[in-house]
């Protein structure tokens, strides 16, 4: 090994290695384990959020292959059609083109080249993250196979009466030219203002006053309405108003609706460009009159002088000739929710157009679509986790709406419905099946239907479409290799687990359930963990406006301060947000981003995946984990250098643990069989109490560490795994080792080198599907000297904890010897005492166990604490003054006389004991709390108790000491 751990060098070199080898592809073996992942934008460019979910996602088909699962990271990208066609159609624009100067077949091709050209930018990125996906079977959603299905399922909805097309009002983009889901508007907090408007009866004996935001609509208002029971108003019920600047003549109506309390009782309805006033107009019989045309400008419906206006600038018109008129009588600020296009930023205009709608609310829709999805999982098929998310997914489908499907895009999978010369509708998977099942004869030629169908319809049928269905046999890619058999690979389906995020709970995950469940029968998973979304170290929503964003790539390889500065302020248009931006960028990282290699930044990652909804991503904690790297690295060094090559036959010691008897074992030139703390033919028992010490609590790790995969607390077993590596293996038994390896017995000092070596392979193998680089690389060292025999490190068996036998007593004895070290290094270092000096160590009080432990590790204690002999002082005898820890009921004492100040020592020990009172403080608040005493689990409670006792017991001794020293 390298004397420092460099990750740009290793990196490239063993993600390439794993990718040939085929080890990413599901084994055929072994139980089915499925993660979809969520297909990324083809437009897309690896950010936080994606990092941080396919963390997650790796390190879960990591562990689940070790542990003998038959995994499939089924991976692809979606074709992204409103976000596609504007990248196309703004290079267009560089030419002074647009999609119609093209034409359809030409803007497609121009697309598709596009595609080809940039289209992998994201999926190279994955693979500097590490994932371990299986890009044999890479799919994207316009690839043949999966176009298919998209047909066939409009198809089959269609003919089942489930797929219907109408003209009603939705979200319309009128700068993208398309309708957008209401989950891809956002509502706007804006400056704006209401204005209050005249109309007068008729007759112009009496008038109604109605404040709106939007004065150009009323251009489309049918109806004034007033609350039924609004006895101010209700005189007016039915009477006919003069619509200003118009002349129509439109009635008062009485609507349940209307807020009594709000403005002056009278709204105004114009239900071609509102959703309320569209279920208003649908409640009275009241046609919509709709006056805009579909890029925003006034149509012909509205009187001449309008026409052809873009809708703010008609709206200064409306409100000129109102107040000429004298019917406009108060203009007054208010602030207002704008919807937005998410993919435009545009104001989205209610507008009624015809569009494809799957029905999910008639009787019919919701007993076969709707239902099944909900009883997924308020039966338990589905598992939200953390779990509160369930609610929010039955929430939304039990209000849900009818899901317009189309769009008015060219890129995307083409409606397959056909038209011909009368109108009739033909619905076909091609021209010839639409004829085929035509119920009346088409008249003249056919055409297909312009509009494409929305991307997440396809992304919907993911689940089943990417493993082949409905495919007859395999699904070859364009050069021939086979990427799905839907006849074998519906054994992935459901997967295990999806690993998304709660923003598209609506768009994707219940849009899965739904086309699942009706196609296959089959729920599309069992686990939905829902990942949190990560923010910046303040907890500010990261986001290219606010140039708080960061790069993961510029994490992993680094990046210096100037260019950083220039990502980071390049999609900032306003001077003084730029140049706040950029201060804090010189200030935050006044020498740019180290790098931190991919591995420290998978750990950051893990360790910051608990349950809560967001995450703060803080970059010098990622600093700390290459620390936690360097440190692994480190010690591995320091075993290898220790380690005669291969091991000596006879040596004793422990099998590392996931070694059956179907995986490789030791080889003959290796300590025999050496399984943990088992006796007998397969070797004999760990000869150190070091060493058994760390199988323990190695076993009681991996426990927990298969306890937090199970329920998803990335950030446990990542604490776990950190604490277990740093502390207890590099600092402690690396420390341990040192006496049996530098000392006279050869049994010891060689069973003490097998465990250092199983130990630290064990490590690696449960580290690895956090830190796969890092440790691949270390275990190639490692493995040789145990002849193992595996290609690759995700070759190897997930350690197992029930194969290491605990060993409790040991355990015992090891933490009484680290408590005795770590009171007297805390004294040295407190105390400002040299490392190297030699000085005197007393021992009082105590029992007969702790004399007999002092006995047996005096020769340690003296090693490493660089003391001399322990010498018990007897019962009743003077004591020096001396500086003191406590181990149980034992004082360890270091004499003060030349080595350390009385007034410091009496500081030290008061600071301790204010530290264990507030300790004790914490237990007593705990018990003295009945609902903790009554819900606790009684081993918890068991456990609060006895830290009151163990601190009490520390506390009279340390009180005893100090006024010992006055």
């Amino acid at each position: 090994m390298e004397k420092s751990f460099e990750p740009g060098q290793i990196e490239s070199k063993w993600y390439a290695a794993w990718e040939a080898s085929g080890d990413f592809k599901p084994s055929g073996q072994g139980e089915p384990y499925c993660i979809l992942l969520p297909p990324p934008n083809v437009t897309g460019t690896l950010h936080m959020g994606h990092a941080f979910q396919q963390t997650v996602m790796d390190m879960l088909i990591r562990y689940q292959r070790m542990r003998g699962m038959n995994t499939l990271w089924q991976v692809g990208t979606d074709h992204a059609g409103i976000a596609t066609q504007k990248i196309v159609e703004n290079q267009l624009a560089v030419e002074n083109k647009t999609r119609h100067d093209l034409g359809r077949d030409a803007f497609i091709e121009r697309v598709w080249q596009w595609k080809e050209e940039s289209g992998s930018t994201i999926t190279n990125q994955m693979r500097r993250l590490g994932v371990a996906a299986d890009w044999s079977r890479e799919r994207f959603t316009m690839d043949p196979g999966l176009s298919e299905a998209v047909r066939k399922v409009f198809v089959e909805w269609y003919r089942a009466g489930l797929i219907y097309r109408g003209n009603r009002l939705v979200n319309w983009d009128p700068a993208l030219g398309t309708a957008v889901s209401d989950l891809e508007v956002n509502n706007v907090e804006r400056d704006g203002h209401l204005w209050s408007i005249r109309y007068f009866t008729v007759d112009g004996k009496d008038s109604v006053v109605v404040a709106t935001t939007r004065p150009e609509t009323m251009l489309g208002d049918v109806a004034v309405a007033v609350h039924p029971e609004d006895e101010r108003h209700a005189r007016l019920i039915g009477q006919m108003l003069r619509l200003p600047l118009s002349g129509r003549e439109i009635p008062v109506i009485a609507d349940d609706y209307v807020d009594r309390e709000f403005g002056t009782g009278f709204v105004k309805i114009t239900p071609a460009h509102d959703f309320n006033d569209y279920a208003i107009g649908q409640r009275h019989g009241l046609a919509p009159i709709n006056i805009f045309t579909l890029d925003a400008k006034v149509n012909e419906n509205a009187p001449e002088k309008y026409r052809g206006m873009d809708r703010y600038e008609a709206r200064k018109a409306v409100l000129a000739d109102l107040e000429d008129a004298g019917l406009l009588v108060e203009t007054k600020p208010h602030k207002l929710q704008v919807p937005v296009s998410q993919r435009s930023d545009a104001v989205i205009e209610p507008m009624l157009t015809d569009q494809w709608f799957l029905d999910l609310t008639s009787e019919k829709g919701r007993k076969e679509i709707t239902e099944p999805a909900l009883e997924a999982v308020r039966g338990g098929e589905i598992k939200f986790v953390p779990e509160n998310w369930s609610t929010t997914y039955t929430q939304w489908l039990d209000n849900i709406q009818d899901w317009c499907i189309s769009r008015q895009l060219w890129w995307g999978h083409r409606i397959p419905a056909f038209y011909d010369e009368a109108g009739n509708i033909f619905v076909g998977e091609n021209e010839a099946d639409a004829r085929a099942h035509a119920t009346v004869a088409p008249v003249g030629a056919l055409r297909q239907d312009e509009d494409v169908l929305d991307t997440w319809f396809s992304s919907a049928l993911w689940p089943f479409s990417t493993l082949g269905w409905p495919m007859d046999g395999p699904v070859k890619d364009e050069h021939g290799n086979v990427v799905a058999n839907w006849e074998t690979d519906n054994v992935f389906l459901p997967s295990a687990v999806l690993v998304t995020g709660f923003d598209i709970i609506f768009f994707w995950v219940a849009r899965m359930v739904m086309a699942t469940k009706y196609f296959t029968g089959r729920v599309p998973f069992r686990h939905v963990y829902i990942n949190a979304i990560v923010r910046d170290a303040e907890g500010q929503k990261m986001s290219k406006s606010k140039g708080n964003t960061l790069d993961p790539l510029d994490l992993i390889d680094g990046v210096e301060l100037e260019p950083l500065v220039a990502k980071s302020t390049k999609s900032l248009l306003i001077p003084q947000v730029r140049e706040k931006v950029e201060k804090r960028i010189r200030k935050d990282y006044p020498n740019g981003i180290p790098a931190i290699g991919t591995d420290a930044l998978r750990f950051t990652f893990a360790a910051l995946a608990s349950y809560s909804r967001t995450i703060n991503f803080d970059i010098k904690r990622a600093e700390g984990y290459k620390a936690f790297c360097n440190k692994l690295w480190n010690a591995a060094r320091f075993v290898l250098m220790n380690l005669e090559s291969p091991l000596p036959t006879g040596e004793g010691g422990a099998q590392a643990p996931g070694e059956g008897t179907g995986s490789a074992q030791l080889a003959a030139s290796a300590a025999p069989s050496p399984q943990p703390l088992s006796r007998g033919e397969r070797g004999s028992a760990p000869v150190t109490e070091a060493e058994r010490w760390i199988l323990t609590r190695l076993k009681q790790t991996l426990a927990d560490v298969e306890q937090h995969f199970a329920s998803y607390r990335f950030d446990l077993l990542a604490q776990e795994l950190y604490e277990f590596t740093w502390n207890e293996f590099c600092d402690w038994f690396l420390e341990l080792s040192k006496p049996a390896l530098n000392g006279d017995d050869a049994a010891a000092a060689a069973s003490t080198r097998h465990t250092l070596m199983v130990v630290l392979e064990t490590i690696l193998r449960a580290l690895h599907p956090i830190v796969p680089f890092i440790s691949e690389e270390i275990w190639h060292s490692v493995a040789p000297k145990l002849a193992l025999d595996a290609k690759f490190l995700l070759e190897r068996p997930w350690p197992r904890a029930d194969e290491i036998v605990a060993d409790e007593a040991a355990t015992a004895e090891i933490e009484w010897f680290k408590n005795v070290l770590s009171g007297i290094r805390r004294i040295r270092a407190e105390m400002n005492i040299a490392p190297g000096k030699t000085i005197p160590l007393l021992l009082a009080d105590g029992d007969a166990t702790d004399r007999a432990r002092a006995t047996k590790f005096a020769a340690q204690i003296s090693f490493l604490a660089r003391v001399e002999a322990p010498q018990w002082i007897a019962s009743g005898a003077d004591e020096p003054a001396a500086a003191a820890a406590v181990v149980g009921s034992m004082r360890v004492l270091i004499p003060l006389a030349g080595l350390i100040d009385l007034g410091a020592e009496k500081a030290r020990l008061g600071k301790e004991i204010s530290r264990i009172e507030v300790e004790i403080k914490k237990c007593e608040g705990k018990l003295g709390n009945a609902n903790f005493v009554a819900n606790a689990p009684a081993e918890v409670v068991a456990q609060e108790r006895q830290r009151i006792t163990d601190w009490t017991t520390q506390l009279t001794a340390l009180r005893e000491q100090a006024q010992k020293l006055g």
